[in-house]
């Protein structure tokens, strides 16, 4: 007997889109600050409906969750995010408010496209800087980020980024991908076809 095409094809689409759908319910649930079973069922909903209504081009490789990394990546996160947020708040309210703010452009040593959403995202999300470009052909990310005092600052600011991508390749990529981390940003080796996801 010949297996159904149609139903291995819906399989392999469904086993990609789920951790994609995971992740904008997660991202969903963070936009509105507070858990909910309105939020849950309404992030659900959204998720399904971005999945369903605007689908990505298929995944080469897909998403590796390694759960030690992950645990390390969501750990960091959250301490980022609450460090990050008091801080923005105070520097906001005292006397001399804000200072310099910078644009840097960090090299990163991913080529996968999911990989470069996540750290996006997440570097995002936590108050005090947002991406402002990405370059996919050579692999920078641009990002705005508040009150820096020094080029010493930014230089830790940028070594924070490349943490960041460590973190996140760490917890989803592939083994290649992590190897790639050994290199030096900008000398990682250049997969011969790009990761689509």
């Amino acid at each position: 007997m010949g297996t159904d095409p149609g139903g291995e094809g819906l399989a392999h689409q469904l086993k990609h889109q789920v951790p994609l759908m995971l992740w904008l319910v997660f991202v969903w649930m963070l936009l509105w600050g507070t858990w909910s079973w309105a939020n849950l069922i309404s992030g659900s909903v959204v998720a399904l409906a971005v999945t369903v209504l605007l689908p990505l081009p298929p995944v080469i490789g897909g998403a590796r969750v390694h759960p030690v990394g992950l645990a390390v990546f969501v750990g960091y996160f959250f301490v980022d995010l609450v460090r990050s947020a008091a801080l923005v708040a105070w520097q906001t309210l005292r006397p001399g408010g804000i200072g310099n703010s910078a644009i840097i452009q960090v090299q990163m040593r991913t080529d996968s496209d999911l990989l470069l959403t996540i750290v996006a995202e997440s570097l995002t999300l936590v108050p005090g800087s947002v991406v402002i470009d990405m370059d996919r052909e050579r692999r920078t990310l641009s990002l705005h980020i508040l009150h820096v005092r020094d080029l010493a600052d930014v230089e830790s600011r940028r070594a924070a980024v490349l943490a960041e991508e460590e973190r996140v390749v760490r917890a989803f990529g592939s083994p290649d991908e992590i190897a790639a981390l050994a290199h030096a940003p900008g000398e990682a080796p250049v997969a011969t076809g790009r990761r689509t996801p």
